[in-house]
């Protein structure tokens, strides 16, 4: 999966090839060969660990605030595929997000994916409402709006080179979440 994610780092969805993955595999490439017929074949495998890598690294709630949670939600996800980290992978995967658009493998994988942030999130929530840190809100609604704005924040770092419409976003969603998520102290 490294080979993977080095290839598709380096030469982005539409330039990786079997041959490019291979390229960054240490082993034999016959490997890959033997175990794929396509791209997109190994590429769906990439993304089923990138799900349990994300499961994994989920900040994980169990006890304590479940705002200091969402904020830190709120902070990686707008720090998401920042450049001083590694803004290709970011691209790379906006660019395999896009192929859901045609592709129902992909989009498959996307759906199930969102679905384990926005479940995430939901969790979150009810549990900041059940500590009475969080107002009374419908915590689907709003774990899809963490999902749209972790999109858009995804999209707009990877296509504009407008920091700004970042940093005016991160501040109204803030705003957002003081006046109808936490609780007035």
């Amino acid at each position: 999966m490294k080979a993977t994610y080095d290839a598709l780092c380096k030469h982005g969805y539409s330039d990786l090839t079997i041959q490019r993955i291979g390229n960054e595999f240490p082993k034999s490439k016959s490997l890959l060969y033997h175990h794929y017929d396509s791209k997109d074949e190994l590429l769906l495998d990439f993304l089923e660990f990138m799900l349990d890598e994300l499961e994994g690294q989920m900040p994980a709630y169990r006890d304590g605030s479940a705002d200091e949670h969402i904020a830190d939600i709120v902070d990686r996800t707008f720090a998401f595929g920042n450049t001083e980290n590694n803004p290709h992978f970011t691209q790379a995967l906006l660019e395999l997000r896009t192929q859901a658009a045609h592709d129902e493998d992909y989009r498959e994988y996307f759906t199930r994916s969102d679905q384990f942030v926005r479940k995430h999130i939901a969790h979150t929530i009810r549990s900041g409402i059940e500590q009475g840190v969080f107002q009374e809100v419908d915590p689907q609604e709003t774990a899809a709006l963490f999902q749209i704005v972790f999109v858009g924040t995804m999209t707009q770092r990877v296509t504009s080179d407008d920091d700004d419409v970042l940093r005016e976003g991160r501040a109204m969603f803030d705003q957002c979440l003081r006046a109808r998520l936490l609780r007035p102290e």
